[in-house]
């Protein structure tokens, strides 16, 4: 299966009439956040492919209404986790085409703003994924094969400031959990020789920013 994983940057690679033509084999597409909605339509529109996203903690128009749960008593409509043609990830575990998808937004905290978590907040969001994680280790046989986030891990593809530094609590997350892959944006790379890949454990981590593309066995 191939993924087209995006984040933080409209990329005219992306954004553009040849989407089609240069992207028709992926199967999926993945954004780390800090993107508009309107670039998610364009993309699910041009491609015919579904989209899963979390908020970064940018562009964060609607947000609200994603973070609202449906009520079980009215029939689901668009802002409920359907929007602009893209699933909302955020705080959930889902199951498509044979892979294990979870979703953790926002960064670091760094001065206050939305969508800004302390290591010890970003460990409560983590617990919303327990119940769906521990459901798939039971019936499918492991636990995820995909974490989606904006921020990186701890000391890995961060940077030293205090807005870009990674999560301690991801480091926990993927020894426990052994995701197959860790897609986090956040961090920029302007130098197109910068690695954009690293290991930890049994995970790959991997920086979204523009665009990447990668191979994944589904129902592995």
């Amino acid at each position: 299966m191939k993924v087209l994983c995006i984040a933080d940057h409209i990329d005219p690679f992306i954004y553009s009439a040849g989407l089609k033509s240069r992207f028709s084999d992926v199967d999926m597409v993945i954004s780390a956040g800090d993107l508009a909605l309107e670039y998610y339509d364009f993309i699910v529109s041009t491609l015919n492919k579904p989209l899963f996203f979390v908020f970064g903690n940018h562009h964060l128009t609607h947000r609200d209404r994603y973070e609202r749960r449906p009520d079980p008593f009215r029939a689901p409509t668009a802002p409920d986790l359907q929007g602009v043609g893209a699933t909302f990830l955020e705080g959930r575990v889902m199951r498509r085409d044979g892979l294990i998808l979870a979703g953790l937004g926002g960064s670091i905290w760094y001065n206050g703003g939305e969508n800004q978590y302390t290591d010890f907040g970003m460990f409560l969001s983590m617990l919303r994924l327990l119940p769906g994680l521990a459901w798939n280790r039971l019936f499918h046989g492991r636990w995820l094969d995909i974490l989606v986030t904006h921020a990186p891990p701890y000391g890995i593809n961060d940077l030293p400031d205090p807005c870009h530094t990674g999560f301690r609590v991801f480091l926990w997350f993927m020894r426990t959990f052994r995701p197959r892959y860790l897609v986090h944006g956040h961090v920029h790379l302007y130098d197109r020789n910068a690695a954009r890949e690293a290991r930890y454990a049994d995970t790959t981590v991997l920086n979204a920013y523009d665009h990447v593309v990668f191979e994944i066995e589904a129902g592995r």
